[in-house]
């Protein structure tokens, strides 16, 4: 091979040849899903336009790079911290390196990262997709050019791939439960996105909850919470100072929403548990630390971190793609004194 053409790429080589872009890529990691002969015919095209894989140049066919990626909204929400973890003790034990990429919850970073992992320098991709992304065309050209793909916690429902979850809706049903037997009579979901497919279920599993306890339309006790700290915090002191709508009982469907809540209780004189109990779907370390302690559905990270690691792992050993398989692993409601008053007590 003479020298590396840069503007070569999976997608050239599948239009000179006719072939999908899925099928050139596995021809190149030498999978056993294609024939003898296809592969001879891919690498015998990739050597005539010397095409070499950015991150492979020392050849076609052993290309593995002991790399996974993960992408990631945030770390500093503890779920994610705890979940890399996860998946950190799997790789590891497995020979396996990881990066990590953090989108910020913006789509156009994500897809900036995806574009990057598209030309094959890691062996799979674990990703939570960011709270913008409602169209997956850009998740979907990781499938087109044959890299290994996991999702875990926040998924896109419409691919086929490995996904490793919590039952969200259980657990949305069981903090409004919770509430309900703590003698809460207005409780309120908060949520920060309509789009985000783990939120949808958790205020679905709410409002059931509430339906089996008779409360009329309750999908107007869900509100809608800016992530900007600052605005946050103004939200819910709107709706903790309405007179008409002031809650008793809240569900916050995500971790980030703790630290205004408790900041507006303050600031409004409003004294847990006795004037207002909180849920919050949380992985908050010192949750039980906070005056009152709060009260959490609280999720398995670690092991979400550790089943999806596995999944991947062996998926590239295999050099076969997951497509349909779901793991769930349940959460647990941990009951402290954000809405127990008996709780306070011990």
């Amino acid at each position: 091979m003479s020298g590396f053409q840069s503007n070569t790429s999976i997608k050239l080589l599948a239009e000179k040849l006719g072939l999908s872009k899925g099928t050139v890529s596995k021809a190149l990691k030498d999978s056993h899903e294609i024939s003898v002969a296809t592969k001879a015919k891919v690498l015998a095209a990739a050597q005539e336009l010397n095409y070499i894989p950015n991150h492979f140049a020392s050849g076609l066919k052993s290309r593995k790079s002991r790399t996974v990626a993960v992408i990631v909204p945030e770390i500093v929400d503890s779920f994610f911290s705890l979940a890399i973890k996860g998946i950190e003790a799997v790789t590891q034990e497995k020979g396996y390196h990881i990066n990590v990429y953090i989108t910020n919850d913006l789509r156009s970073k994500e897809e900036e990262i995806i574009k990057v992992l598209s030309d094959g320098r890691v062996d799979g991709v674990l990703i939570s997709v960011c709270r913008e992304t409602t169209d997956n065309c850009h998740l979907k050209k990781l499938v087109d050019y044959g890299i290994p793909l996991v999702f875990f916690d926040r998924v896109a429902d419409d691919i086929e791939a490995g996904k490793v979850v919590t039952d969200d809706f259980e657990g949305g049903y069981i903090a409004a439960r919770h509430l309900v037997e703590q003698g809460c009579k207005k409780i309120y979901f908060l949520s920060i996105s309509e789009g985000l497919s783990i939120l949808r279920k958790r205020m679905d599993g709410f409002i059931r909850a509430l339906h089996e306890n008779n409360v009329e339309d309750p999908s107007k006790n869900v509100y809608q919470i800016p992530t900007d700290k600052t605005k946050s915090e103004e939200a819910i002191r709107i709706l903790l100072s309405s007179p008409h709508h002031r809650p008793d009982g809240i569900v916050a469907s995500v971790e980030l929403l703790t630290i205004p809540m408790y900041n507006a209780c303050k600031q409004l004189g409003i004294v847990m548990p006795d004037q207002l109990k909180i849920v919050c779907f949380s992985n908050l370390l010192y949750a039980s630390l906070l005056s009152p302690s709060l009260s959490t559905i609280t999720q398995p990270a670690f092991e979400i971190g550790q089943q999806a690691a596995s999944l991947i792992c062996n998926s590239i050993e295999r050099d076969t793609f997951i497509k349909n398989e779901r793991i769930i692993c349940p959460s647990k409601l941990d009951v402290r004194e954000s809405t127990s008053t008996a709780a306070l007590s011990n």
